[in-house]
């Protein structure tokens, strides 16, 4: 072989990042949520959590927790923060939206959902809900996942119910 051969021959392979991810992780901390059923939630979250990264070499996690109003917040506030209050889920939901809207364009990014609740929200809050993930939330992810960690089911239970049919990443 000529030396001239081997140079252009010789490729070295350098990896390019093709897929990104990121999962919202959204729960409830309403008064209505006790600490059994908040750790229940968190142990979902963490099962999914490590799914997510057998699939995926890096994956972000934005955590979302809210009871009247939803806030991002880090993971130690997320698994270990004691506020509660009264259940308005959309607040997570628009706040969910809002960031995917300004950081995950879902062209780049694979982006799942996952939310934990013990199904107790305002009756005319749960519509809202359903019509924000029918509309802005679910065409854009790949996958999102309602967990209700109470029985009996509640009202937003209900609502998701009419989606399990249409939606097939619901």
């Amino acid at each position: 072989l000529d030396p001239l051969d081997l140079k252009f021959r010789n490729r070295v392979r350098v990896p390019v990042p093709t897929t990104r991810a990121v999962m919202f992780c959204v729960m409830d901390v309403s008064g209505s949520m006790d600490e059994s059923r908040k750790d229940l939630a968190k142990r979902f979250f963490i099962l999914l959590y490590l799914f997510l990264t057998r699939h995926y070499e890096k994956i972000e996690v934005v955590f979302i927790r809210h009871h009247t109003q939803a806030a991002e917040v880090d993971e130690q506030n997320f698994f270990h923060a004691t506020e509660t209050g009264g259940t308005v889920v959309s607040s997570a939901l628009v706040l969910m939206d809002e960031i995917i809207r300004a950081r995950y364009p879902s062209d780049q990014w694979n982006i799942y959902g996952a939310q934990a609740s013990d199904g107790d929200n305002w009756h005319h809050d749960s519509g809202r809900c359903r019509e924000l993930l029918m509309d802005k939330i679910l065409p854009k992810c790949r996958y999102f996942a309602y967990v209700q960690v109470a029985e009996p089911e509640q009202n937003l239970w209900e609502e998701y119910q009419r989606i399990v049919g249409e939606v097939p990443q619901f």
